[in-house]
């Protein structure tokens, strides 16, 4: 929630500060600054460059701020680290009252530490010392070295002049203790609002990782090989679902007999997640190349279909009727209206197939696969090696913008009249 309302808060001083310094420094007299509609006419909205890298430089920041990064100026309030102390009183079966110290060392993940050494004291309650790792909690034996422990009767009535009891907690210096149902207490330093590693590794661990990776490979390939495998993966039941999409959606447009045949099926799987479909690939095809391909065509082949169909039946009649009223033939009206007008819808369509292979790749590589980003990915998370998921999530995060980017630019030279009547 805190993360959400800080990215509201940059969004929100970024706008407005990047419009006043464009609106005082820039005067705009391009041919979309001249129109006269803007508002809802998409060729006008152009993505602002600055946004996108305050957007992206602000992911950054909030990344290293949350996870203690040295890559970042600024951080949140991290776990304590250190050594801190808190006192209890123990009551004897008599009545009797004694007050102990504990002394707690804190020290970060990846580090050791050793106890601190004390003085017991005088009284029957003795002064103890502990460790406990950043951002865990651990059980003090303070009665360990009592001469009236908790089998002779005795408990512990106040931590740091607080009363408590078995369930309760208390607040200490740098920490709480909490008392269990068997009168025991557990320490838990403060955590701060910094990430522990194991959930969320800094910046600077992602990228040792990568470039650890890059050059000794993971699970017996390199990093490239994974990539390339799942690319080819991705790229191969692309292709096959938009061979086999297109012309049925094609089909689906411009006849009602192939509209009303296939409309029910391709409405019916549409909707149906493909990681649904894993187990019914397994039973059909095994667990080898062909059902991962199998997978990655099905979450393709629909979104084609639509796409197509919805290209086709979105050319304006007028210009129907204006080709046939010079004479095109059928041919000539599919070749010169119909595929010219359709390919803008296509190419969205190929974009969002595009981005569901990349979703579901990961998925397809759980079935067996030796090799692959989401094979790296799935295996790393079994041993917690969350820089390693990160780096893969990322890694296919870039291949698919970078691939977006190109069937944009692909579309801009193919379809220049889109949005243009």
């Amino acid at each position: 929630m805190i993360v959400l309302l800080i990215y509201i808060v940059i969004f929100i001083v970024a706008f407005v500060v990047v419009r006043l310094i464009t609106q005082r420094m820039t005067a705009i007299h391009d041919f979309t600054s001249l129109k006269t509609v803007t508002f809802g006419d998409e060729s006008t909205v152009r993505p602002n460059r600055w946004a996108s890298i305050i957007s992206v430089a602000s992911v950054f920041l909030i990344w290293g701020a949350f996870t203690g990064s040295h890559w970042t100026p600024v951080h949140v309030p991290g776990p304590f680290v250190g050594d801190t102390e808190f006192t209890y009183l123990l009551e004897a079966p008599d009545g009797s009252r004694d007050e102990a110290t504990v002394f707690v060392r804190v020290f970060n993940v990846g580090e050791k530490a050793d106890a601190m050494e004390v003085d017991p004291g005088d009284g029957f309650a003795k002064n103890d010392s502990a460790t406990v790792l950043a951002w865990r909690s651990k059980l003090v034996p303070m009665d360990k070295n009592d001469e009236v422990t908790r089998k002779d009767g005795a408990k512990v009535v106040e931590v740091d002049g607080q009363p408590i009891e078995p369930g309760g907690t208390v607040d200490v210096a740098d920490g709480r203790v909490v008392m269990t149902g068997k009168g025991t207490l557990n320490f838990s330093p403060d955590s701060g609002l910094q990430m522990e590693p194991v959930w969320l590794p800094p910046p600077e661990a992602v990228v040792k990782r990568l470039v650890e990776i890059s050059k000794d490979g993971y699970q017996n390939f390199t990093l490239w090989e994974h990539l390339g495998w799942s690319l080819y993966r991705v790229i191969l039941g692309f292709f096959l679902g938009a061979i086999v999409g297109i012309p049925l959606g094609y089909a689906m447009g411009l006849s009602d007999w192939f509209r009303g045949w296939f409309d029910p099926i391709v409405e019916f799987m549409r909707p149906v997640p493909p990681l649904a479909l894993i187990p019914l690939v397994i039973i059909w095809a095994g667990i080898g190349e062909t059902g991962k391909i199998i997978l990655l065509f099905l979450a393709s082949l629909w979104i084609m279909t639509i796409a197509a169909r919805a290209g086709v039946s979105g050319v304006q009649i007028t210009k129907v009727h204006a080709a046939y009223s010079l004479g095109a033939s059928k041919w000539q009206l599919m070749r010169y209206v119909i595929m010219p007008n359709s390919l803008p819808e296509i190419f969205t369509g190929a974009r969002v197939a595009m981005g569901v292979c990349w979703g579901t790749v990961v998925a397809a590589e759980l079935v067996a696969a030796e090799k692959g980003a989401g094979m790296m990915i799935m295996v790393a998370s079994r041993f917690q090696l969350t820089d390693i998921v990160l780096m893969g999530i990322i890694l296919i995060g870039v291949i698919g913008y970078g691939i977006d980017i190109a069937m944009r630019k692909c579309e801009d030279v193919l379809v220049p009249w889109k949005g243009k009547g």
